[in-house]
């Protein structure tokens, strides 16, 4: 039985501690009422071993097992570095 796990795509908006990032991931919903696309925006912590990544960076993240309270997905791979890196 293969887990499936869930995959994120972000941009990096802030250095949480140690081995800690905040990543801001976008989705695109349609409205309801209006049909017009709209954009959602939902912060999530992740875990970065290294501490690769730095403040602009769009990385991949995969769900793994509870790492604090408020982690559960870790660093895949930073699809791009932003401006300032």
């Amino acid at each position: 039985m293969a887990s499936h796990k869930r995959i994120i795509q972000g941009t990096v908006v802030k250095k949480a501690g140690d081995k800690t990032a905040t990543i801001l991931v976008e989705r695109r919903i349609m409205h309801p009422r209006y049909h017009k696309t709209v954009k959602r925006f939902k912060k999530y912590l992740i875990h970065d071993e290294n501490n690769t990544t730095n403040v602009g960076d769009v990385v991949t993240a995969i769900e793994c097992r509870p790492i604090s309270k408020t982690k559960s997905f870790r660093l895949k791979e930073i699809v791009s570095r932003g401006v300032g890196s």
